[in-house]
């Protein structure tokens, strides 16, 4: 050990705030960060699939609003089942069952014989997704130190480009190359399933979680790993009292009911304009008359600007805020939605496209920090979770509502309401505490 102990008494949240960024940091935010880019991975390839499966099996608009939009039923009963279930029975076991889940049914969605079995199980996918990614961001915040927890979490959400940008490859090499292409692509999906066993047995638990349940000798092995990582010598804590058990309703209460109100709308604006733009993109390009191949290529290129956008969020949380961060990122993108629906040449479509990338996927990576920052320690997953659900219900929306506008007034149209969807979000985010630097409420 090399540094010199602490003299006094903290609390085991403030003496892992302490500590310089580790790795046994960058071990959790990997590790996690793997099962965020699967996700993503899955998400992205059902939009190329997509376009295959209304060919081979002549799916109507409507049909094909369903299999993009049943996998975001699941996961908005994931998302709200999965975050209370983090609060009552631990981040990382709910983490490791919800890849095990989804990872298995990906796989199995690749011997789908007919459109009944492809919608089920992509039911059944969303249920462990939505699960996952609140739970995921609450782990990764609880143990990043307070004064970069925001950066640290939106390095986690940068994962997210990392699994869209791979379903944009293997969308663009693998689904066309020949008629079983698009089962190849979900075959892939059985990976989280073997990574769900590094993830229960290779990640900690929340040391939170752990006080808050009278598990304080696990709680204190934690910490002192971290520590140990960090060369710090540890020092005694004082004992937390157990938590109550989280109740949805808690949300409500008249000191969280506004921030859960501006909350929810953000999430439910970001959701109905992401889902609603990325996953018809490659479907508009081929009704635009560009060749199948030609509009994959069109999507990588647009998918790549995800990473510089998460990058610079990732800078702007620590030095502006997250919620200034949130806000110019959801007004850009906006900006982006518009021009994007007012692109009628190669040059524009990829400028505007990559620019509603770049502001959309930051604005993501914003409010992933900003989430888990909202609710104290014994009710933080169970209202993530809620947050994401009732943002999960415009994901489900978007995608079945999208065919309407289309047809009504063309890609135009659909990009002036997914705009207007990122300035409702925008005016929202000014109900939203902002907890730069602060330790997570306890």
């Amino acid at each position: 050990m090399t540094t010199p102990a602490t003299t006094g008494e903290l609390t085991r949240a403030e003496r892992l705030d302490r500590l310089p960024f580790t790795r046994r940091h960058t071990r959790l935010l990997v590790g996690s960060g793997i099962g965020w880019a699967l996700d993503a991975m899955d998400v992205g390839l059902i939009s190329f699939i997509m376009v295959v499966l209304a060919k081979q099996w002549g799916l109507s608009s409507g049909e094909l609003s369903w299999v993009a939009s049943i996998g975001f039923v699941g996961m908005a009963v994931g998302a709200s089942i999965g975050g209370l279930l983090a609060d009552r029975i631990g981040r990382r076991s709910v983490f490791a069952l919800t890849l095990l889940v989804y990872g298995l049914a990906t796989g199995a969605a690749a011997l789908s014989t007919g459109l009944v079995m492809l919608l089920v199980l992509r039911f059944v996918i969303g249920l462990g997704l939505g699960a996952e990614l609140p739970v995921a961001s609450t782990l990764v915040s609880e143990y990043a130190p307070a004064r970069i927890r925001g950066r640290v979490v939106v390095a986690l959400e940068s994962f997210w480009a990392v699994g869209w940008i791979l379903a944009a490859i293997i969308g663009y090499q693998v689904v066309p190359a020949s008629e079983d292409g698009w089962r190849w692509a979900f075959a892939v999906g059985v990976v989280p399933a073997a990574y769900a066993l590094v993830v229960r047995f290779g990640l900690p638990e929340s040391v939170r979680f752990l006080e808050r349940r009278g598990r304080t000798e696990e709680a204190e092995a934690a910490v002192r790993e971290f520590e140990e990582s960090a060369g710090v010598e540890p020092v005694s804590s004082p004992p937390m009292p157990v938590a109550p058990k989280p109740s949805p309703a808690e949300v409500w209460s008249p000191a969280l009911r506004v921030r859960t109100v501006s909350l929810w709308l953000v999430w439910f604006g970001v959701n109905f304009a992401y889902y609603g733009a990325f996953i018809w993109i490659p479907t508009f390009l081929v009704a635009q008359g560009f060749p199948v191949a030609k509009s994959f290529g069109f999507t990588l290129v647009i998918t790549l600007a995800q990473l510089p956008g998460y990058a610079v969020a990732a800078v702007l949380v620590e030095v502006w805020g997250r919620r200034a961060t949130l806000a110019t990122f959801l007004a850009g993108s906006a900006v982006a939605a518009w021009a994007f629906g007012q692109a009628g040449t190669e040059t524009s479509i990829l400028v505007a496209g990559c620019a509603l990338s770049f502001f959309n996927l930051g604005a993501w990576g914003a409010l992933y920090a900003i989430t888990p920052e909202i609710y104290p320690t014994w009710l933080r997953a169970t209202g993530s979770g809620q947050a994401t659900a009732f943002g999960r219900v415009a994901s489900i929306a978007a995608p079945l509502l999208v065919p309407v506008l289309h047809e009504a007034g063309g890609t135009a149209v659909v990009f002036l309401v997914l705009a207007l969807a990122f300035a409702v979000a925008t005016v929202a985010t000014f109900g939203l505490p902002e907890r730069r630097g602060l330790a997570l409420e306890e």
